[in-house]
């Protein structure tokens, strides 16, 4: 009998040990990437993703209100590179992968509000609610398809994070006849 015990000493020790050490290069090459997973900002830049200057509100409004530890932001839309907003009905003049895009668009004015508003979006702790509101055709259904666009960006940036309660509705027209207009509530750091 005292064969299989210290065979089954042997096997317990052996797999009690600890692994092996990684070598410093190897430590270098993941600590970027570790990094990189847990600073906004720089995901953002990982995604290609470079936010616009924020403009000034053409009424009498404000771009984003704080209270406590939330953030409400003010309705954006599809503002292209070129200054030019992306206009149309979803369903008669766009269709919902144009739709798509025009929302992803407004996902990234709504984060160059909040990086001017908090000056770091690491600050960010959750997107709560999200209000996308679709310029759309009588009878186009596919709301929350075209809202997809705002929300899988804010999930691509901030991951589990960006997961939030959502309403995705359709309107018979949107100021200056843009595409999308989407606000959103969010925590905060203090």
């Amino acid at each position: 009998m005292k064969p299989i015990y210290l065979i089954f000493l042997a096997a317990a020790f052996c797999f009690c040990q600890a692994p092996e050490q990684s070598t410093s290069d190897e430590q270098t090459e993941v600590l970027p990437a570790q990094t990189q997973d847990n600073d906004i900002e720089a995901r953002i830049a990982s995604l290609g993703i470079e936010l616009p200057e924020v403009g000034a509100p053409v009424a009498n409004y404000v771009n984003t209100v704080r209270t406590g530890n939330l953030v409400f932001t003010s309705g954006k839309g599809p503002l292209q590179a070129d200054g030019t907003y992306i206009t149309g009905k979803v369903g008669a003049d766009l269709t919902v992968e144009e739709g798509y895009e025009a929302a992803r668009l407004t996902a990234i004015q709504q984060l160059a509000a909040l990086k001017a508003d908090l000056g770091d979006l690491n600050k960010v702790k959750r997107v709560v609610k999200v209000l996308g509101m679709v310029n759309a055709a009588p009878d186009f259904t596919d709301q929350s398809k075209v809202v997809n666009g705002f929300s899988d960006l804010m999930v691509e940036v901030f991951g589990d994070a960006g997961k939030h309660a959502r309403s995705a509705v359709g309107m018979g027209s949107l100021p200056s006849n843009i595409a999308v207009e989407i606000e959103m509530i969010l925590e905060v750091e203090d």
